[in-house]
């Protein structure tokens, strides 16, 4: 009923199409640890358009070695979930536009069964699809203003699977290059993160827990400066490891990202620009606008910060929305290098 269902036997003969087994099946063979063969296909519909090579092309300048794979179409990565009883499960999941229709098809491993409406809800998040592209164009067409063609119908605010991973990108890309930050991320996740057997080449680990930082104690700074991170982002993932373990800091999209980011900016080595990248990625905010990052500079070179957030006003409450425009916008007008913000964050 809390999905929408006007009956069990709806929801009932839907699960099997879908699924290709009933519930009473799936909770059997999660309880008896029996896969289902060849894993599964879920097909997850958008309005329409979608600016779907947009979204690899970003994804992909940030995928993480180990973790992350994008290639041929598709986006691959691993996971580690926690079903309703507390037991991890880890996998992989592939996900890639339908051909025929307005959806993208997710497939999963057998091994993801048990907790396959978190990895639904975190790829919906991930690839933006709840979003209304009409809307969001009504209100950012003015955009053309500026430049013909600067804002195009159906670009998406890339989101995130794991929130305390993309984090922690964005702490690592604090002013270094976005291939300098995946590197960084990519030893964190071969040394510290979860081995997984995948079957696929280049998907070998899950990228470290918050208890994985913190189970580090006071070698934190010691472990990750061998990895090539400066003792000041250690202290600044510890102390965000810290603050999620504790629950003293929400990063999901029922969280209320002014209170939120509030919070994030109270923590040692997070400023302005690196808590309202977080609040758009891992918070879904549709209203985040980074003023001095880089890729939003080229593409209003004659304005300052001050200039930008007053022109931004205008496109409220979208402005997250307006920043891909700007960054993709950025990249079409620029031959400049894609290099993250220098002033206070990195992508």
């Amino acid at each position: 009923m809390a999905a929408g269902f006007g009956s069990l036997r709806r929801m009932n003969d839907l699960f099997r199409r879908q699924y290709r087994l009933s519930p009473t099946a799936l909770r059997r063979q999660s309880r008896e640890g029996r896969p289902h063969a060849g894993g599964i296909t879920v097909t997850l519909g958008y309005r329409p358009p979608y600016r779907w090579e947009e979204m690899l092309r970003f994804l992909a300048d940030r995928a993480i070695a180990g973790v992350e794979q994008v290639g041929d179409g598709q986006y691959a990565r691993t996971a580690r979930l926690t079903d309703r009883t507390g037991r991890v499960c880890t996998g992989w999941l592939r996900v890639a536009r339908h051909p025929r229709r307005d959806a993208l098809e997710v497939t999963l491993s057998d091994t993801l069964l048990p907790v396959l409406s978190q990895v639904l809800a975190r790829v919906r998040q991930l690839f933006d699809l709840y979003c209304d592209p009409d809307a969001v164009y009504e209100t950012l067409r003015c955009m053309d203003e500026l430049r013909p063609g600067l804002c195009v119908k159906g670009r998406r605010v890339p989101g995130c699977f794991d929130p305390f991973e993309t984090s922690v990108r964005a702490i690592l890309g604090q002013q270094i290059t976005v291939k300098a930050a995946s590197t960084l991320a990519g030893r964190m996740a071969r040394e510290l993160g979860t081995p997984v057997e995948t079957g696929i080449q280049g998907l070998t680990h899950t990228f470290p827990t918050a208890a994985d930082i913190l189970n580090l104690g006071d070698g934190v700074r010691e472990r990750l400066g061998s990895l090539g991170v400066t003792a000041a982002r250690a202290v600044c993932i510890h102390g965000l490891a810290d603050a999620l373990e504790r629950g003293e800091l929400r990063l999901d999209q029922s969280a209320d990202p002014q209170r939120e980011m509030k919070k994030l900016r109270a923590l040692r080595g997070i400023g302005s620009w690196t808590a309202q990248y977080i609040a758009m990625r891992t918070m879904g905010w549709p209203d985040a606008f980074l003023e001095t990052d880089a890729g939003v500079k080229r593409a209003l070179p004659d304005c300052s910060p001050g200039e930008r957030l007053a022109l931004a006003e205008r496109w409220r409450p979208w402005r997250s929305y307006a920043v891909v425009n700007l960054w993709f916008g950025a990249e079409a007008h620029s031959a400049a290098p894609d290099q993250d913000e220098t002033a206070s964050g990195g992508l």
